[in-house]
């Protein structure tokens, strides 16, 4: 599988599941652009969850609209990105893909004892710690009609790369 026969590809999971340094890294290996989607948050979510206060599903929305045109331009481009992106609930996620068909969604998955000492030893521009548990009750499990690979988060970020990697079925060059 080359560049452009690799699928858009979110990285999703709560707060502190390393999400963006899991993408980025993941991104470098298969050669294709990193997004991180907090980077695409419009600033009333930011300062909403700065300010401690869960976003809303009528927050979220015009954010998970804007990182399915961004997948979506990808391909139109002729090729694949990777962005982090928490993609909590199964709507949130049938959105993304009804906007970048084809969707691969990559869940880092951790019991919440780790990720909070992750949160916990990060600083974080506007997702406080205490956010977590609000994270974790949203989360909804991928769906077996959710095209999506389970990644657990005490391995090492090299041995998760190469999980994605395996599951892709491609052998990206190293």
């Amino acid at each position: 599988m080359n560049q452009v026969n690799l699928p858009p590809i979110i990285v999703m999971g709560v707060s502190g599941s390393g999400k963006s340094t899991l993408g980025a890294l993941l991104g470098q290996r298969l050669g294709i652009p990193f997004i991180d989607g907090d980077d695409l948050h419009p600033v009333a979510n930011k300062e909403k969850m700065k300010a401690g206060h869960p976003l809303d599903d009528d927050d979220r929305r015009p954010w998970l609209e804007t990182i399915g045109r961004t997948l979506a331009d990808s391909q139109a481009e002729g090729h694949s990105s990777v962005v982090a992106c928490s993609a909590l609930k199964r709507s949130y996620r049938d959105l993304l893909r009804a906007l970048a068909p084809g969707l691969v969604f990559v869940h880092l998955t951790g019991d919440s004892g780790t990720i909070a000492e992750r949160m916990a030893a990060r600083s974080h521009e506007y997702m406080p710690p205490a956010l977590l548990s609000s994270q974790l009750a949203t989360l909804e499990p991928l769906a077996a009609d959710e095209k999506h690979l389970l990644v657990d988060v005490r391995q090492t970020p090299a041995a998760m790369v190469e999980q994605i990697v395996s599951g892709l079925g491609c052998g990206a060059p190293a």
